[in-house]
C-alpha cells in the first residue's frame, strides 16, 4: 500500500478562508465521484464555513475528559476503519488533548498518510516551527500551537490561501470571522494593517521558497545547465582573505534591492592538502554571511574558476561578487586570476561583479598551505619553457638578430633555465641548461652547426654557462620549496593554534570539530569510531560529511586514537606530512568525545543526586503527614463501630466531621505529591487556552473559609494565555499556605493588576513574614519553614505552584508585605498595549 497524497491550503493569516477552501476542495472530488469524509473540521460558527460542510460525509469526533471538562478531537480509529479515499483534517497545527493517541495532529495525519488515505488539510502561517520568533516581533504573541516544517514541506502540493490586509479588515468589520463583541479588539491589535502585510510577506516568501525547491528539482531531473533567472541568487567567491567581508557585504546590498533576493558565500578548496585560507578568517566571514541571512559552502575543485562557475551553475545563481586580483600586476602576465576567468567563462546568463577593495595587487599574504610537491600544471609549463623556450629562442636569433653576441646568447638561455626553475622545479631547470648548452654549441660556437668547439675560450664559456644555469636552478628550486615548506608550517601553526585555543576554551561540539577536520583536509566525510575491546564491532562516536565509514579498514584515511579508537575519512589519500596536523585533530576529538561524555555523567550524577534527597525528604515527611490524618480517620471509625457507647446526634456529627477533614487532607496531600511528581518527570503538558482572570481566582478559593480571604479583581484585566486547571491549583496552594499562616480575625487579600507588560496577582498575608535568606527555598520541595503550624502538610505547595506557573511561562515569587507578614506574587505575561477590556487574539483565530 502507497502513501497517501497530501495537500495543504497555507493562510497568510486567520480568517482568509482556508477551510472554505478545503471544503470546496472537497465538494469538487465529490462530484468527481471520489470517497471523501470529514475527519476534523472547526467552524466557528462561520455561517459560511458551515453550510460548507452539508453534503459531505462527517466522520464522528471522540469525546475525552480533561479536568473535570470534555472535549472533542479527531478519532484516528474511526477514521482508520472508514478507510475513505481523501480525509479532510482542519488546524494541523493543533495540539491534541492529553490522552489522544498522539500529541499533535500533524502527528495523526502522518498516521493516515501512511496508511494510504490522501489527506487535505490547512494550517496559517504563523503557525510554521522556525517562524515563531519572527511572528512574535511583529504581532507580539507567542504562537505556542506549532507544526515542524519539514511536515509541511513534505506535502504534494501547497497552495497558498492569500487575502489582501483591507480586505480581511472588511471579512472582520462584517462579522465573517469573528463575533461582533470581539470584532473591535481584534481590529485594532492582531489584524492591524501592519501585522497583516507582514504576515502576508511572509508567507509568500515561505512559498516562493517552496517553488524555488520545486524549480531545483525539475531542473536537476531534465539536466538543465542554464540559469533560469526566476529570482536574485547572489554566489560570493571568497579566497579566505580579509577581503571577503567587504564581498559579502557588498553581495547582501546587491540582494537587498530584489525582494527575496539570496546570498550563498563559496570558498574553492584545493584537493592537494590542506586548505589555502586561514581558519580563523573563515570562521569569521561564515559568521558574517549567515547573520546577514545567507549560507557558507565549502567546494573542492582544483581549477578555481571552474569549480565557481559549476556552483553557481548548479544553484541556479543570477550573479556572481568576486574581488579584484590580490594577485601582482606581472603576475597576470603569465597567467589571467580567476575573477579575469569567471568574467571571460560566465556566458550570457550570469553577472559578474568585480569588486575592488583594500587588498588588491598587494600579494597573497596568507599562508598557502599546500605541500611541497609542485602542482601538474606547473610542472608541465616548466618543461614546456625549458624545452621549447630555448628552442624557439635560436630560431628567433638565427633569423632576426644573429650577431648579438655569445655572452648575450648565453643570458638569454639562462633566462629560460631560471623561468623553468620557477614553474617546473629543479629537472626542468636541468634539462633546459642541457639544452641550452647544445642549442649554444649548435647554433652560436664555431663551427657552426656542429657540435664541436674549435675555440678554447668557448668552452670555458659554455662550461661556466652550465655551472651558472645549474647552480641558479637550484638555488631558484630550494627556495621555492623552503617557501611552500614555511607557508606549510604556518597554516599548520594556524590550525594547530586553534586547537589549543578550543581546549582552552572548553569548546565541546564534537561535531563542529569533525567538520573543521573535514573542511581543513578536504574530505568527502569524517568519522570518530570507538570499541569496548579488540573483538567488539566499531561504533560511531560522531560524524559529518557523505556516507561516512562504519570500519577504519573501509577509510582512505585512518588516524589510531590509542587501541580502540579511530578517526576515519574519506575521500583521498593524504600525503604523510598532513597526517601530523590529522593526529592533532584526532586527539583533540578524543578530548572533546570524553569531555561531552564526563559532562553528561555530572549531570546524571546530579540528578540522581537529587532524585535521592526528594524521596529521602518524602519518606521523611509522609512518615508524619500521612500517619496523622490516618490515626485520626481511624480513631473517629473506631469509635462510631463501638457498641459500648451510645454517641449523640452531636458527637456522631463531629466524628463524621473529623473522619471528612481527615479524608480531606489525605486528598490534599497526595494531589501535591502526584502533581511534584509529574513535575520532576517533566510530565506537565499544560492546556493553554485564553481565560479571564476572575473566572479561575475564585474557583481556587473553595479550600479555605469564605471570610478569610477578600477579593479584588477589576473586570477590565486582559485576558491571558494559561492552563485553568492548571492556574486553579497554583492559586489554590498559595492561598491556602497565605491562610494557614495569616493570624486568627486576620484576611488574606488576593489583588490583581496590570504592571508595563505584564499581569501581577498578588497574595497578601499578614503572617510572621519570612526572611530574605529563607525565600528562595521556600519553593524547594519539602521546605517547610520555621515553626509551621501542625498539620501544615509535606512543605509540597509552593513548589507544585511555581512548577505549574512556570510551566505556562509564568513566574512566582515572593516579598515582604509592608508592616509584616508575606505576598507572594504571581506574574504572568501579556501583550504589550493590549486593551484592558479584551484578549489580543481569540480562541478561534488559529484557524
Amino acid at each position: 500500500m502507497g502513501r497517501g497524497k497530501f495537500r495543504i491550503y497555507l493562510g497568510s493569516a486567520p480568517g482568509v478562508g482556508k477551510t472554505y477552501a478545503m471544503l470546496s476542495e472537497g465538494h469538487r472530488r465529490v462530484e468527481r465521484g471520489t470517497d471523501v469524509a470529514v475527519a476534523f473540521v472547526e467552524h466557528h460558527h462561520r455561517p459560511r464555513t458551515e453550510v460548507m460542510l452539508h453534503g459531505l460525509d462527517q466522520i464522528p469526533r471522540r469525546e475525552l475528559e480533561y479536568r473535570g471538562s470534555t472535549f472533542t478531537e479527531m478519532d484516528v480509529d474511526a477514521i482508520l476503519a472508514r478507510r475513505p479515499a481523501v480525509a479532510l483534517v482542519d488546524e494541523l497545527a493543533h495540539t491534541n488533548v492529553p490522552g489522544s493517541r498522539n500529541t499533535k495532529r500533524w502527528q495523526d495525519v502522518e498516521e493516515l498518510l501512511r496508511a494510504g488515505i490522501d489527506v487535505v488539510s490547512t494550517v496559517n502561517i504563523q503557525h510554521l516551527e522556525s517562524l515563531g520568533d519572527v511572528v512574535e516581533t511583529i504581532t507580539g504573541v507567542r504562537q505556542r500551537e506549532t507544526v515542524p516544517d519539514e511536515v509541511v514541506r513534505r506535502a504534494d502540493q501547497i497552495e497558498l490561501v492569500d487575502m489582501s490586509p483591507q480586505a480581511l479588515r472588511r471579512r472582520m468589520a462584517h462579522g465573517n470571522i469573528y463575533k461582533a463583541d470581539k470584532v473591535d479588539a481584534a481590529l485594532s491589535n492582531y489584524f492591524r494593517p501592519g501585522n497583516l502585510t507582514a504576515l502576508r510577506e511572509l508567507a509568500l516568501l515561505w512559498v516562493a521558497d517552496r517553488v524555488d525547491a520545486y524549480l531545483q528539482e525539475y531542473r536537476s531531473e531534465h539536466n538543465i545547465r542554464s540559469t533560469w533567472q526566476a529570482r536574485e541568487r547572489i554566489v560570493v567567491g571568497l579566497t579566505g582573505g580579509p577581503e571577503g567581508r567587504t564581498l559579502i557585504r557588498r553581495a547582501a546590498r546587491l540582494a537587498e534591492k530584489g525582494s527575496g533576493g539570496e546570498v550563498l558565500a563559496v570558498y574553492i578548496a584545493r584537493s592537494d592538502g590542506l586548505t589555502a585560507a586561514s581558519p580563523k578568517e573563515l570562521a569569521v566571514q561564515r559568521t558574517l554571511v549567515e547573520d546577514l541571512g545567507g549560507t557558507f559552502h565549502h567546494v573542492i575543485g582544483d581549477n578555481v574558476s571552474d569549480a565557481l562557475l559549476e556552483f553557481a551553475r548548479g544553484c541556479n545563481a543570477t550573479q556572481i561578487v568576486l574581488g579584484v586580483s590580490r594577485r601582482r600586476s606581472w603576475q597576470s602576465v603569465f597567467r589571467p586570476g580567476v575573477s579575469a576567468t569567471v568574467a571571460r567563462e560566465s556566458g550570457p546568463d550570469l553577472d559578474v561583479h568585480i569588486v575592488t577593495h583594500d587588498e588588491a595587487a598587494k600579494g597573497r599574504t596568507l599562508p598557502v598551505a599546500r605541500s611541497a610537491r609542485l602542482g601538474r600544471s606547473r610542472i608541465i609549463w616548466g618543461w614546456l619553457i625549458g624545452v621549447a623556450g630555448p628552442a624557439l629562442l635560436a630560431l628567433l636569433l638565427n633569423q632576426v638578430v644573429p650577431d648579438l653576441g655569445l655572452a648575450n646568447d648565453m643570458l638569454l638561455f639562462l633566462t629560460f633555465t631560471v623561468a623553468a626553475a620557477l614553474l617546473g622545479g629543479l629537472l626542468p631547470a636541468l634539462a633546459s641548461a642541457a639544452f641550452g648548452s647544445l642549442l649554444l654549441n649548435y647554433y652560436f660556437t664555431p663551427p657552426l652547426h656542429e657540435f664541436t668547439i674549435s675555440d678554447p675560450k668557448n668552452i670555458v664559456a659554455i662550461a661556466i654557462f652550465v655551472g651558472v644555469a645549474v647552480s641558479v636552478a637550484s638555488v631558484v628550486d630550494l627556495a621555492a620549496r623552503r617557501t611552500h615548506q614555511a607557508a606549510r608550517l604556518r597554516a599548520e601553526s594556524e590550525i594547530l593554534s586553534f586547537l589549543a585555543g578550543s581546549i582552552l576554551r572548553g569548546e565541546t561540539a564534537l561535531d563542529a570539530l569533525l567538520e573543521r577536520v573535514r573542511e581543513t583536509f578536504a574530505m568527502e566525510s569524517v568519522a570518530l569510531l570507538e570499541r569496548e575491546s579488540d573483538v567488539d564491532p566499531w561504533t560511531c562516536a560522531g560524524s559529518t560529511g557523505r556516507n561516512p565509514v562504519s570500519r577504519p579498514e573501509d577509510a582512505a584515511v585512518d588516524m589510531p586514537i590509542g587501541e580502540n579508537m579511530a578517526l576515519a575519512l574519506t575521500g583521498r589519500v593524504l600525503p604523510a606530512e598532513d597526517r601530523r596536523v590529522l593526529g592533532a585533530f584526532a586527539a583533540q576529538a578524543a578530548v572533546v568525545l570524553d569531555r561531552q561524555r564526563l559532562v553528561d555523567e555530572a549531570e546524571e550524577a546530579r540528578r540522581l543526586v537529587e532524585g535521592n534527597q526528594i524521596r529521602t525528604a518524602l519518606l521523611a515527611a509522609v512518615s508524619h503527614d500521612l500517619r496523622t490524618p490516618l490515626a485520626s480517620i481511624k480513631v473517629s471509625v473506631t469509635s462510631l463501630r463501638s457498641t459500648d457507647v451510645q454517641w449523640s446526634d452531636e458527637d456522631r456529627a463531629d466524628l463524621l466531621e473529623g473522619i471528612e477533614d481527615g479524608a480531606d487532607r489525605l486528598d490534599h496531600l497526595i494531589g501535591n505529591l502526584l502533581d511534584m511528581s509529574r513535575l520532576q518527570t517533566g510530565t506537565v503538558v499544560p492546556l493553554i487556552r485564553e481565560t479571564d482572570l476572575d473566572e479561575v481566582v475564585p474557583m481556587g478559593l473553595a479550600g479555605v473559609p469564605d471570610d478569610s480571604v477578600v477579593l479584588d479583581i477589576p473586570e477590565t484585566l486582559p485576558m491571558v494565555a494559561v492552563d485553568r486547571g492548571l492556574l486553579e491549583r497554583a492559586v489554590a496552594n498559595i492561598v491556602e499556605n497565605a491562610v494557614k499562616y495569616s493570624p486568627p480575625g486576620q484576611t488574606v487579600l488576593v489583588a490583581a493588576s496590570v504592571l508595563a507588560d505584564r499581569l501581577e496577582l498578588r497574595v497578601v498575608d499578614r503572617g510572621p513574614g519570612v526572611p530574605d535568606e529563607a525565600k528562595v527555598r521556600i519553593f524547594e520541595p519539602f521546605q517547610r519553614y520555621g515553626d509551621a503550624p501542625a498539620g501544615a502538610g509535606v512543605g509540597l505547595g509552593l513548589a507544585v505552584a511555581r512548577g505549574f506557573l512556570e510551566a505556562m511561562n509564568g513566574t512566582l515569587t515572593a516579598e515582604d508585605t509592608p508592616g509584616g507578614g508575606l505576598t507572594m506574587v504571581i506574574t504572568l505575561p501579556i501583550k504589550e498595549g493590549t486593551p484592558l477590556s479584551r484578549p489580543v487574539l481569540p480562541t478561534d483565530a488559529t484557524t
